[in-house]
């Protein structure tokens, strides 16, 4: 897989790339996140003209997987990551925030943060292997901008079932 910028002819696949992603919610009860409409165009392409939109690429080129990821209070947070489950269990997120682990510590930030669900086996425990702890209440990493995240988040349903916010420290090397 390849990872590069997203191009803008590339955005209606992303959102084809994060509804099929939002389908395995299902089996879990989770249909209003499956349902739950991708980003729209306008949003996607403000990611990609500032720099914070990439995508894993299949041989052919084409975009398997993305990230977004926007800087809030110091850290590289990541407002979305989604691989297409023909492609998932293979590395590509992982590649994919690896890749935005280098671009950050580049731009002298101090860490990873992220969003997700407590209880899915591919949201909190999986991000977890990659080294992002849970965020309390009282942590002084959860900082006023993950906070209005995590507000936003609420007030667009997704407090329905258990949320965390995540952080990964970035030091020296990958």
């Amino acid at each position: 897989m390849r990872i590069r910028t997203a191009s803008p002819a590339e955005l209606p696949l992303l959102q084809d790339i994060e509804r099929a992603a939002g389908e395995p919610f299902r089996s879990l009860g989770m249909t209003a996140v499956a349902d739950d409409d991708p980003l729209p165009l306008d949003v996607l392409d403000t990611y990609r003209r500032a720099g914070h939109a990439w995508v894993a690429a299949d041989p052919d080129d084409r975009p398997v997987a993305y990230l977004l990821a926007e800087p809030v209070d110091g850290a590289a947070h990541i407002e979305q990551v989604s691989v297409h489950p023909a492609v998932a269990r293979r590395g590509i997120g992982r590649s994919l925030i690896e890749h935005l682990a280098s671009a950050a510590r580049a731009q002298g930030l101090a860490a990873l943060t992220l969003t997700t669900f407590a209880e899915v086996p591919w949201n909190a425990p999986y991000y977890a292997r990659l080294g992002f702890r849970p965020l309390d209440d009282t942590d002084p990493a959860l900082t006023d901008g993950l906070r209005a995240i995590r507000r936003a988040e609420a007030a667009h349903g997704l407090a329905a079932w258990p949320r965390v916010c995540m952080r990964r420290e970035l030091t020296g090397s990958a």
